[in-house]
């Protein structure tokens, strides 16, 4: 993967880990290591192949990290946001349909009876036909 790739050359050049720093708050370590980083980008699709990306990578961590001293002790999950309200189904009937060869007509790329889009910010591959 690219973060791999970099991470080797960062290492061979500096002699240690990617390990870009954050600033470090109560509950972390502030440091991303590379592996880290990799397998955020395996989960999630995304490159974090930049400084800036890393940086809002560890400013997402800093916040979910503040949710960590809310204290939640005796406070019943929710089922819904919408609990206080009643909440009617409606029945589905289906009026059209049966118009899957044309909405696949839109697509730029198609594999078999599927759209394909670009997973995260990672480009597809180009397939030679």
């Amino acid at each position: 993967m690219w973060a791999r790739a970099v991470w080797l050359g960062l290492r061979a050049s500096v002699g240690g880990s990617r390990g870009f720093t954050s600033q470090a708050g109560p509950q972390g370590s502030g440091r991303l290591t590379a592996e880290v980083i990799e397998h955020l980008e395996r989960l999630s699709l995304v490159s974090f192949g930049s400084q800036e990306a890393v940086e809002g990578l560890e400013k997402a961590i800093a916040f979910a990290d503040q949710l960590r001293a809310v204290d939640t002790d005796g406070v019943e999950p929710m089922d819904s946001v919408l609990e206080d309200r009643c909440l009617y189904l409606r029945s589905d009937n289906v009026v059209e349909g049966n118009c899957a060869e044309e909405l696949l007509q839109n697509s730029r790329r198609v594999v078999e009876e599927y759209f394909v889009a670009p997973p995260g910010n990672i480009s597809l591959p180009k397939l030679d036909k």
